[in-house]
């Protein structure tokens, strides 16, 4: 009896041992990726997982102080915060409508830990007080895809992108900053084609943010051929042109207006009168482009603000010196964006449209001097853009080689696909 008891036991602790052998190789066999961790959400630097994410946007009467107290963070502790951060960011220009993000402490009143204001969609400023206090601005990864289009015109160049879901922004880009000076795109015909080779942006991967460079195009108008590539002239100064296949500048030292999306009003008239002084002659010795209050405008050539204030007649005006001979001034800005001594290049905004001075309705007051005397711009022979120098030809004409090869290769297909390739950071810009 007792030898079938010691028979049973041994049965099982031989089964035991059998389970815990199985159970070990059946451990030994699960791969090692089963057990690791999902990792958390990670957005301006932070584990999002570890914290209570709350999000709005400035709103009318907000404050910094006005934020956090209404978050549960005593005034003392909002003050030390404020004067520890005030050298990095100045808390008191927050923006109604731009987002912030707080993140709090999982604990019963959701103790903020760290302001997050986004002055922009790239940009971010962080006030960190979880430890030790401190503020610092970052910005968003960003990520450039380059891309190509193709399309052939039957009415506009604008309908010709939309049919293929493309941004419109390309069609102004071409005309505006390209071929301004070589294609009147009033005037293209049925049949004229183009080819593209483009970046879009896109901020944290996926937020798409427009198109944002044109690296090279070809334009087929009356069947003669304008080929364009982009190049950095001077690095220095960040200044890059666009050029044909034979190094010569696509453009004008000056644009044709100082604002995209206007229309001319009013030219330069000598001999105007106007009825309400009672047909006196009055001249206009500016050329009026009527755009809506809050309109860019654009410096035309690039040079150095010499003036930059408001006076009279004039309200808000800014002045630019682009070399020995030529100056042009913008008149009755709401805003100026530049001051004396700064730099721009042609293109740059310098101010917005707005009603200063003596004005009967929204528009930018174009000036053109001459060697010191007030010209038409319209009438005059402007100068090319600066010409590559001998020195940059070279590399220039072997830079575009491998660029122009990718420009023929692509087909005028109604269904070419698109070829993408993802560059990360700056690399392109």
């Amino acid at each position: 009896m007792q030898s079938k008891k010691l028979l049973i036991a041994l049965l099982i602790f031989t089964s035991i041992l059998s389970c815990k052998d199985d159970e070990k190789e059946k451990i030994e066999e699960v791969p090692l990726q089963t057990f690791v961790e999902p990792e958390g959400i990670k957005e301006f630097g932070f584990n999002l997982n570890d914290y209570i994410v709350k999000r709005d946007t400035i709103k009318s009467g907000d404050s910094f102080g006005v934020i956090l107290e209404r978050n549960n963070l005593g005034y003392p502790k909002i003050f030390q915060i404020a004067e520890r951060a005030k050298d990095t960011f100045d808390i008191t220009k927050l923006q109604v409508g731009k987002p912030y993000t707080l993140l709090c402490a999982k604990d019963s009143i959701q103790t903020p830990r760290c302001f997050i204001y986004q002055p922009n969609k790239e940009e971010y400023v962080v006030v960190n007080f979880h430890d030790s206090i401190h503020a610092y601005t970052s910005r968003k990864p960003i990520k450039y895809v380059e891309k190509v289009a193709t399309g052939t015109i039957s009415s506009n160049i604008s309908e010709a992108l939309e049919e293929q879901g493309l941004s419109p922004r390309l069609a102004f880009k071409m005309a505006d900053e390209i071929y301004a000076w070589t294609i009147d795109f009033r005037r293209l015909q049925p049949g004229d084609r183009f080819k593209v080779i483009y970046t879009d942006k896109y901020i944290d991967d996926s937020i798409y943010a427009g198109v944002h460079n044109i690296k090279a195009a070809f334009f087929e108008h009356n069947k003669e051929p304008f080929y364009a590539f982009q190049f950095e002239t001077d690095s220095t100064k960040g200044i890059k042109d666009y050029f044909n296949e034979e190094a010569k500048n696509l453009r004008r030292a000056f644009l044709k207006m100082p604002v995209k999306y206007g229309r001319l009003s009013s030219r330069y008239n000598l001999k105007r009168r106007i009825a309400y002084y009672g047909y006196k002659i009055r001249p206009h010795k500016g050329t009026d482009f009527a755009a809506p209050v809050g309109t860019e405008i654009m410096a035309t050539a690039n040079g150095t603000v010499t003036e930059s204030r408001r006076k009279g007649g004039n309200g808000n005006y800014v002045k630019i010196r682009h070399n020995a001979t030529y100056s042009t001034q913008y008149l009755h800005m709401s805003r100026r964006k530049v001051k004396v001594g700064d730099y721009v290049k042609q293109g740059d905004v310098i101010g917005w449209v707005g009603m200063t001075g003596n004005t009967g309705g929204p528009h930018v007051c174009y000036r053109f001097w001459k060697n010191g005397k007030q010209v038409d711009p319209f009438r005059e022979k402007l100068p090319e853009a600066e010409p590559i120098t001998d020195s940059l030809k070279v590399r220039y004409l072997e830079y575009i080689k491998p660029i122009r090869t990718q420009l023929d290769n692509i087909l005028f297909e109604e269904q070419e696909p698109e070829i993408e390739l993802a560059i990360e950071d700056d690399i392109i810009s």
